[in-house]
């Protein structure tokens, strides 16, 4: 199956907002097994949606639209897709109901742009809309496919949860089983080396990389007949992968790295104390992400100046003079006197140069030291980070957490 997805909306065109839904979809249709050969987005006009409907399925038997079903006169994907199709608008009585409900509790009536969103094109299956006042629909014509959803992420993604995927799945007549490797401490390029020929080969299942903010992902994702077939044939590629990977690999499912190294310190019974300087409280942020961290964590500092080194933490004034603030040598007293200022068995310190300014030859931007001290046992990480200051902010604090992470492996 061949498919197109179609973002509708001008501020899309606009660059006033991100076209997110293209991506959520996407990502779902390839683990169906459905190709999307095309995106496109197109502003709020009838002609030009109905023109782009036109072209899309001249391509394709399956295709998607987000945005363009509110009460104002500018939402017109339904009127564009009636228009293509050559049917009339019809009113769902049952929509127009449910409307009034959710107007009439909140005081309001329902004016003439709301019930807009009451009409479909003839013959319409109507997508319930539990999150909006805007319900979708599909249509189905000449062994095609036309689904039109809304446009905010938040009703969409439910939608195609409920209804889209496993309609689709149905219509493939397949069972899939997917699992995701959540992995940091390496590269996308160097993760890619490691299993390329495997990526190359993939049928069934499909592997599919994808680059995060907090790490990389790998979701495998196999087909069959039934849920058992579907696994055997995914297990022993998962197994692969993990081989290959080894400690890269942090976790299986949805979760991230600061609730791995999080449910690791509770159960070895270890406390945590944060000492940072350029991350300025982003690793202990990403710490209290975690529900449970007060079992743990013990204490927070952002000592960013040497004097708050010196002061708060108890850094040696000679240590910070004789090899600066970004040093080896600072990281691993912060990380050591962070235990005893907070009495803590694990101590870890960030110091490093974010940028943009304040860089040298020797020690140019990007240059990271993570000290760590575990039941006074000190050792360190030095990193070469690169891009602006946000983003070498944010990969210091994931590098932190995996360093810990591997470390706690470590002790058994």
């Amino acid at each position: 199956m061949k498919a197109e997805i179609i973002a509708v909306g001008t501020e899309l065109l606009m660059g006033e907002i991100l076209n997110t839904n293209a991506q959520e979809i996407a990502r779902e249709l390839y683990h169906l097994g459905v190709d999307v050969y095309h995106q496109s987005v197109v502003g709020d006009n009838l002609i030009r949606v109905s023109k782009e409907l036109e072209t899309a399925f001249e391509r394709a038997d399956l295709v998607i639209t987000t945005g363009g079903l509110g009460p104002t006169r500018d939402d017109i994907t339904k009127e564009a897709a009636a228009k293509f199709l050559d049917r009339k608008m019809i009113l769902d009585n049952n929509t127009l109901e449910s409307l009034k409900l959710f107007f009439n509790s909140r005081g309001l009536e329902v004016n003439e742009g709301n019930k807009r969103q009451a009409y479909f094109p003839e013959e319409s299956t109507i997508i319930t809309n539990n999150n909006g006042t805007a319900p979708g629909c599909m249509v189905e014509f000449e062994n095609k496919i036309l689904i039109i959803l809304p446009g905010p992420p938040r009703e969409v993604k439910p939608m195609m949860k409920e209804f889209v995927l496993p309609y689709l799945k149905k219509l493939q007549g397949k069972v899939f089983v997917s699992t995701t490797l959540n992995i940091c401490g390496i590269g996308e390029g160097h993760m890619e080396e490691k299993i390329i020929d495997l990526v190359e080969k993939q049928s069934n299942p499909t592997i599919a990389p994808y680059a995060k903010e907090k790490g990389l992902t790998l979701r495998i994702t196999a087909s069959g007949k039934t849920q058992e077939e579907a696994k055997k044939i995914l297990e022993p590629i998962e197994k692969e992968i993990e081989k290959r990977l080894g400690l890269d690999i942090f976790a299986k499912g949805e979760t991230d790295l600061e609730s791995v190294v999080s449910d690791m310190l509770i159960e070895k019974g270890l406390t945590l104390s944060t000492a940072e300087s350029c991350t300025g409280g982003m690793l202990s942020s990403r710490i209290i992400n975690y529900p449970g961290a007060s079992k743990f964590f013990k204490e927070g500092l952002v000592t960013y100046s040497n004097e708050s080194k010196i002061k708060t933490l108890g850094v040696q004034s000679e240590t910070i003079e004789k090899y600066g603030a970004v040093s080896e040598q600072v990281a691993k007293e912060m990380a050591h006197r962070v235990t005893i200022v907070s009495k803590s068995d694990i101590g870890i310190s960030v110091t490093g140069i974010a940028g943009p300014d304040g860089g040298t030859k020797e020690k140019p931007v990007g240059l990271v030291y993570i000290g760590l001290s575990i039941n006074g046992d000190i050792k360190l990480k030095k990193i070469n980070l690169w891009g602006n200051r946000a983003n070498i902010r944010r990969r210091t604090t994931t590098e932190a957490l995996d360093f810990l992470r591997r470390e706690l492996i470590n002790l058994g």
